[in-house]
């Protein structure tokens, strides 16, 4: 079949030679293209949408060839949900319960645990009527009855809700696995408390509890000053550590307190030095190792995750690490269970448990409802029913729960069938209606697929929305329409119901005619309109598109006739209504705009012409005046305009000098002939002078913000040292005059102000300078505290390695710049010396005996140049560069404080290809050795230069890379059951 645009063109070919008042029976046929030929099955890949008689490929292919029985319904297989023989039963997860479920997997595998929980007394069991729902109350009963379901049901998996609604857990939000652990069996070991057994009042302690005391030694008098206490896991650092062993070493080794950390000895009565150390005495049966992967990031304030390898083996013997030796066989232990993470953040991921079968010794994936045996082990379960016989009530709970479940599934079975018998049934209606298609009525298309697919209930058929104002069928709409026999159309209508019927007498001839008038104005050549000097006012835009402004004008009148009474219409001031001619030249207050350039005169005649296709256009004559309030509005702005270019000009006239920056007082040099300089922040003067440059396009300055210098107490946040070695760039000085120019220009809410003063002492001259309001010592304390800290606790920051060889120039290590930028493209620039204090760095510059510098005065005395917060020195310091100027042979590593020395030197490897047990490393001639260590705390802060000598290179940095990173371990692991 020929396609859709061709049947389109091919429907209404007959326009270009007859006119809408000649249009007979013929040209309507043709228009709703009712004798194009019928497609036949295997003809069309899809349904040919511009032919109504086409009529496959719209789903009746599902129903006229060989039918399968699963097509007819929807429904799962229910056996799809039964608990396979010889195999575990899953947990839902319930939105983020990975947690609980792999916590649970794990406790039910303890199989003492487990026998130990069924012990536990239920005052509820006897007094249950077993034909009613059961809801577990405490704890225990909610683990007793999830347990007994885990061993015994029929289920796949099943449902840890009513647990979790217990705990009163969020299921949206993921909870830290570890305090979870830590608080539900604190929890679990309250309830089991109230239980008369005094075995089952210890199940949690006998377990999971363990042994071990803070020993502090006094290094004054030898005073040990143990503190037992009792653990349920060992809570073990991984960061700089690459196995197991490393890990608990580390926590039992023994820590010094010194300095500030000293700890007060009782005998000594005193704060003395000492060691501290924990000794482990006692294990549980079931030892946890925590592996603290989520650790505290004090620079973002947030948890984030250590993704260091940790190899573990599957079997630990922790004799060597108790205080006092006990039997070889209470000391091994074998790995049970390992709980994993998978994600980068700590606040999201999922977690899966891989469990070791206590009867088998096989190994299972635990991950919510899936659960899989991991490859190379033997699965042979033996019958728990023989080793744990469940008690009365709990089985006759499980029975209950079985018997729900193949209740579920008979009853599922029962409605596919009834799903396969209403398929047949619609089978055979198909195939009876498509024998009785010879087109001679208009059904809807949509509703035919919807009726073939069969997917939802069908719906009585709609054809309201074909119709044009005249109650008829409307061209447009026959692509969405199909034509089929009277006798099928019948009993469509019969069984379905619905309306209005279209047959022949559907064909609207009042539609073809406008449609006709549409594609006739499209086909007309350019109209060769002639311009005059007298006439009528045109928008430049309209007259360029006149034509096509015609067209949719005329298509706004068949959308009107498509809809009519039968359809929604648009309201007149709707966004979606059609512009009108000519309304390009309206102003906004439906006047004549005042823009002579965007219109032109034309003549009557020709304005006749357009006004036919546009009776509602806006009309203006020659004489018509522009709006008067545009008028007004245009004056005004420009009255404005020249307002601001005025108070620009005399704004810059009376500040030239801040505008220029030309004899801008310095801080370096104290200028002579006056004691007082004023301070304003940096913003306000950038702010000003856009004013100045471009009034007519920047708002005026109005105030001037010195409260943004300000700590909430009052206080300047600013010392004279701070300003000189960077600071200065939030300031601007001002001279008394330009002050009291600004006074008067601004609204100011706080002056600020500093003023110098001369003591002159016997054979000395002292400077004193001083600001106003005083500076606020605590809050600028906290700012440069928490500067320091931000250079301690960086996440991500650029250094600088700097690769020295011996024998050559030595190549001196800048200090590092706060501010330096790390960027490679950036050009270098030299640094910029300030102006010396009179006398530094000349030959009559003397030492005074208190170590002060003193310059010589023509008096014979001498001048202290004294430094203090702000006290001003004349140390002639020199302005360090905003950019790091980057050497040969020196490379930019991006890193974070956190990470190790050893990290470091890994990146190094690849940067300059030397080893890292090759690299000799250091900071200002300081060495870097202590490869745990974190860079923040071996002083490495961003924009840091690391000197890097290197020893005899190796070449295989591939295999070192390797024996580096350390051997492959069993996953990323947030807690191991031992």
């Amino acid at each position: 079949m020929a396609p859709r645009l061709q049947l389109e063109k091919a429907a209404w070919r007959w326009v270009e030679t007859v006119k809408p008042e000649d249009i007979g029976r013929e040209h309507v046929e043709l228009s709703y293209r009712v004798n194009v030929p019928a497609c036949r099955r295997g003809t069309c890949r899809r349904n040919c949408k511009g032919n109504p008689n086409c009529l496959v490929g719209i789903g009746e292919q599902a129903w006229l060839g060989e039918i399968d029985e699963n097509a007819f319904h929807n429904i799962d297989d229910p056996n799809s949900e039964r608990r396979d023989k010889n195999t575990f039963v899953g947990l839902t997860n319930l939105g983020a319960t990975c947690y609980v479920n792999t916590f649970l997997q794990v406790w039910f595998h303890n199989l003492e645990l487990r026998r130990s929980l069924y012990l536990c007394q239920n005052p509820r069991a006897q007094d249950h009527n077993i034909q009613l729902d059961y809801e577990p109350e405490s704890i225990c009963e909610h683990l007793q009855y999830l347990f007994a379901l885990l061993q015994n049901s029929n289920r796949r998996y099943i449902d840890p809700s009513g647990l979790v609604k217990a705990l009163g857990l969020d299921t949206g939000q993921q909870q830290d696995a570890q305090e979870f652990s830590k608080l539900f069996l604190s929890l679990l070991e309250d309830t089991l408390s109230k239980q008369k057994s005094t075995t089952l009042q210890n199940i949690i302690q006998r377990q999971f509890c363990g042994q071990f005391s803070y020993v502090t030694v006094c290094n004054q008098c030898g005073r040990a000053s143990p503190l037992p206490s009792r653990f349920y896991e060992l809570e073990l650092n991984i960061q700089g550590h690459k196995n197991l062993n490393e890990c608990i070493t580390e926590f039992l080794k023994e820590e010094k307190l010194d300095g500030d950390n000293r700890y007060f000895c009782e005998s000594c009565q005193n704060k003395q030095c000492a060691t501290r150390r924990i000794k482990l005495h006692s294990l549980p049966r079931t030892l946890n190792l925590q592996l603290m992967r989520f650790v505290f990031d004090r620079t973002t304030g947030h948890k984030k995750k250590l993704n260091t390898f940790i190899s573990f083996p599957e079997q630990l013997d922790m004799g060597p690490f108790l205080e006092t030796p006990q039997g070889s066989s209470t000391c091994v232990y074998e790995l049970s269970a390992v709980l994993i993470h998978r994600g980068v953040s700590a606040y999201s991921g999922h977690y899966i448990a891989h469990v070791k079968d206590a009867r088998t010794s096989d190994w299972y994936k635990f991950n919510d409802e899936e659960i899989e045996k991991m490859e190379g082990k033997k699965l042979q379960l033996g019958i728990e029913e023989d080793i744990e016989p469940l008690d009365g009530f709990l089985q006759r709970l499980v029975d209950q729960d079985n018997h729900k479940f193949e209740e579920w599934c008979t009853e599922m079975a029962e409605m596919r069938r009834q799903s396969v018998d209403k398929g047949k049934a619609k089978h055979e209606e198909v195939k009876e209606l498509y024998e009785l298609l010879p087109p001679y009525e208009f059904v809807p298309l949509e509703w035919l697929k919807k009726w073939l697919d069969d997917s939802t209930a069908t719906k009585e058929m709609d054809n309201s929305l074909f119709l044009c104002s005249h109650g008829k069928l409307h061209p447009d709409k026959v692509g969405e329409a199909k034509r089929v026999s009277m006798a099928a159309a019948h009993i469509l209508y019969q069984r379905y119901g619905g309306g209005p019927r279209l047959d022949g007498s559907s064909l609207c001839r009042e539609c073809v005619s406008q449609r006709c008038r549409v594609l006739r104005l499209k086909n007309q050549g350019s109209s060769g309109f002639l311009f005059g000097e007298e006439g009528y006012w045109v928008g430049k835009s309209s007259l360029r598109s006149w034509r096509q402004l015609a067209m949719e004008q005329l298509e706004e009148d068949e959308q009107e006739t498509m809809h009519g009474k039968y359809g929604p219409h648009l309201p007149e001031d709707s966004e979606e209504a059609m512009k009108t001619f000519n309304e390009d030249i309206l102003c906004t207050h439906g006047g004549l705009s005042i823009l002579e350039t965007e219109r032109r005169l034309v003549p009557s005649a020709v304005w006749i012409k357009v006004r036919a296709y546009f009776p509602k256009a806006p009309e203006f004559t020659q004489r018509q005046l522009p709006c008067g309030q545009c008028l007004t509005l245009e004056q005004e702005e420009k009255d404005n305009e020249a307002v601001s270019k005025m108070m620009a000009q005399d704004q810059k006239n009376q500040l030239l000098n801040l505008f220029q920056e030309k004899n801008r007082p310095l801080l370096t040099k104290w200028p002579q002939g006056t004691d007082t300089l004023f301070i304003v922040p940096m913003f306000f003067v950038d702010e000003w002078k856009k004013f100045i440059r471009r009034p007519t396009k920047s708002s005026p300055v109005s105030s001037v913000g010195n409260s943004l210098l300000l700590c909430p107490h009052g206080g300047f946040m600013f010392t004279y040292e701070s300003l000189i070695n960077g600071d200065f760039q939030h300031v601007a000085l001002l001279w008394p005059s330009e002050w009291e120019v600004i006074s008067k220009l601004f609204i100011v809410d706080q002056a600020i102000s500093l003023h110098c003063s001369v003591d002159r002492l016997p054979r000395q001259v002292k400077w004193v300078c001083v600001v106003f309001p005083e500076l606020c010592w605590e809050c600028r304390e906290g700012f440069i505290f928490q500067q320091q800290r931000d250079l301690r606790e960086y996440t991500q920051a650029t250094i600088y390695v700097r690769k020295v060889i011996e024998d050559k120039a030595v190549v001196k290590e800048a200090a590092p710049e706060l501010n330096a930028s790390s960027s490679e493209a950036e050009p270098e620039e030299e640094k910029e010396e300030l102006p010396k204090a009179d006398g530094e760095g000349e030959s009559d510059f003397s030492q005074s005996e208190d170590g002060a510098k003193r310059a010589k005065m023509s008096d014979g005395s001498a001048a202290t140049l004294s430094t203090g917060a702000m006290i001003m020195g004349r140390s002639g310091s020199i302005r360090r560069s905003t950019r790091h100027r980057k050497l040969r042979g020196e490379k930019a590593l991006i890193v974070s404080a956190s990470q190790t020395l050893k990290e470091l030197k890994i990146q190094i490897m690849h940067a300059f290809s030397v080893a890292p047990f090759d690299q000799n490393l250091s900071i200002e001639g300081k060495g870097l050795t202590d490869d745990s260590a974190s860079l923040g705390s071996l002083g490495v802060i961003p924009e840091s230069i690391v000197c890097l000598k290197a020893d005899e290179p190796i070449a295989d940095y591939a295999a070192m890379d390797d024996v580096y990173q350390g051997e492959g371990c069993f996953g990323c692991s947030s807690e191991v059951s031992i």
